[in-house]
Formats: structure tokens, C-alpha cells, sequence
């Protein structure tokens, strides 16, 4: 995963677009930070190039001597919600020759940028990872020390096991009754599942959903090697050979899933972009966002 500074030299000119009107809020930008009339202070930070002078606490400064911006906080109405598939089949490699590129790296860098742009923006933000059939959640808060815990959890985040099923689901989503901006990223090979029918229950809900579709160029393309024999990691009896006579049997089989996938999309509002984990990722990060608006 790359850097927090890295991160934040991808993320520093994107926003987070509000697409619907989510419990009387209205579309746009919903950043939660700012200050004047209205709003409490909510910390220190050292100063960083490219902030405003107007921040800068110069009191602190004549005591530490050392320059702190101030930050103040008002409470923002929607939460940033980062939903991670970290099953066993987000493990698959690029097949490219770009060494530690998988697409649970991918999926993990791409939604710690949405962190980055969360945090920067105000908002509150958590974390969803469904790996081992279990949910694990990191509660939204605010802050360079959420960023913090976002991160972590996301570095110790190895793929295995399936998805959990819809009951798991169900009572594990703490966050449905308040609106929210939900980024989920998962090679959505599993579809329909527990992951789709809570997602798509969430767009019911009128939540803001965006849906991150990955895939490996091999996977895209069918350019895998011949004669090759490789076994589902979700499923010990799935062991499928890639062969001449397999090859377009496996582009029809696959055309046919993710159409009727993003069919289903369409049909909810719920915006789903396709990407391989070999395209860059910033381009791939700011085309994710633009469905939402500008970016």
C-alpha cells in the first residue's frame, strides 16, 4: 500500500461528490471541516505547505516555536463508509510481471485514498472488511488519528475464506439508519451474494453507493497461460484448465456474469466501474469518483 504521503499527493486535489439527496441533505461537496460561527475547535496539527496563513496559531507559535494550525470541526451528516472484499479470490496476481500488484493490494490502496480525501474533507469515516466469512468493522470517526486506524487495518488485512452470508450481513451494518457514501471494492465474481443483497439493500435505503469492479488483465483478456490448471481458492472442488477448447467458454461464462451484474447496478442507480489492477490508479481513482460528480 503506498505511503501516507504518497496518498496524500494522489488525493489532495479530489473531493467527495454527494450524488443523491441522502435525509434532506442536498448533492455536492458535504466537507465537514471549516471554520467560524457554529463550530468547535478540534485540534492541532503542524503546518503544512499549501495551508492558510489565517490558521496558524501564532500564539503557539511564540511558545513552541514551532508553526500549528488549528483545526475546528462541525458535525458533518454523512459518513464515508470504506466496504473491502478481502476474500480469498482478491488474492489473484497480476500476470503482468509487476511484483506484490494483486487486486486486494489495489482494492486496499485505492479505498485508503478515499480515507485520505474523507479525512482531509472533514468527514467521518470507517471501514467494512469481509474476509473468513465474518465482517470486521473499524467504527467512523474523524481525524488524523482515524486515518491512522484506517490504515493499520488495512495493512494487516490478508485475503482468505469467503464472503459472509446475508444474516451476517444484516446484523453486522451499524451504519444504515444514518446516511452515508459507501466505496466498495471486490472483484464481484460472487454475484448474486450476501455482498450484492446487502449492498443493493443499502442503495434501497438511499444511501450513496459506488461499486469498484477489479479484475486482472489475464482475467479480462482470457490471456491466460495454456494448458494451465488453476483451483478456485474459494471452492477445494473448483479446478478449471485453460485450454484452446476452454478459452471462449470462459469469455461467454464471464460476459454473461458481469452483464447482468451491472444490469442490476443500472437498475438500482448504483454506479459500477470496471477496472484492471494493471491500469494506474490514480486514473483509475479520480474515473471511480467523476461517477459521483466532478472530481
Amino acid at each position: 500500500m503506498l505511503s501516507t504521503s504518497a496518498l496524500l499527493a494522489h488525493t489532495n486535489d479530489l473531493n467527495l461528490i454527494i450524488r443523491h439527496v441522502l435525509a434532506g441533505l442536498g448533492h455536492g461537496i458535504h466537507a465537514g471541516r471549516e471554520r467560524g460561527a457554529g463550530v468547535e475547535f478540534s485540534e492541532y496539527r503542524a503546518y503544512a505547505p499549501g495551508d492558510e496563513w489565517r490558521r496558524v496559531d501564532w500564539k503557539l507559535l511564540a511558545r513552541a516555536d514551532r508553526y500549528y494550525v488549528r483545526e475546528a470541526e462541525r458535525d458533518s451528516h454523512v459518513a464515508v463508509w470504506l466496504w473491502l472484499d478481502a476474500t480469498a479470490s482478491m488474492a489473484e496476481p497480476s500476470r503482468s510481471g509487476v511484483a506484490g500488484l494483486d487486486k486486494l493490494w489495489y482494492a486496499r490502496t485505492i479505498l485508503a485514498c478515499i480515507a485520505a480525501i474523507a479525512q482531509r474533507q472533514g468527514d467521518a469515516f470507517g471501514l467494512v472488511v469481509c474476509s473468513g466469512e465474518r465482517v470486521q468493522f473499524t467504527p467512523a470517526a474523524r481525524g488524523p488519528r482515524q486515518m491512522q486506524r484506517v490504515l493499520a487495518q488495512l495493512k494487516r488485512v490478508e485475503a482468505g475464506g469467503a464472503l459472509p452470508d446475508s444474516d451476517t450481513l444484516r446484523a453486522s451494518m451499524p451504519f444504515v439508519r444514518a446516511p452515508s457514501l459507501v466505496f466498495a471494492a471486490s472483484d464481484f465474481l460472487d454475484w448474486p451474494s450476501g455482498q450484492a443483497e446487502a449492498l443493493l439493500r443499502l442503495r434501497r435505503m438511499r444511501h450513496d453507493v459506488r461499486l469498484l469492479c477489479l479484475q486482472t488483465r489475464a482475467e479480462c483478456d482470457a490471456s491466460f497461460p495454456p494448458e494451465t490448471t488453476y483451483r478456485d481458492p474459494e471452492n477445494p472442488d473448483g479446478v478449471f484448465r485453460f485450454a484452446a477448447d476452454t478459452v471462449g467458454v470462459y469469455r461467454k461464462n464471464r460476459d454473461e456474469h458481469f452483464a447482468r451484474m451491472l444490469a442490476q447496478c443500472r437498475r438500482n442507480d448504483i454506479p459500477a466501474l470496471a477496472a484492471c489492477i494493471e491500469e494506474p490508479l490514480p486514473a483509475v481513482l479520480r474515473a471511480w469518483l467523476r461517477q459521483g460528480g466532478r472530481a
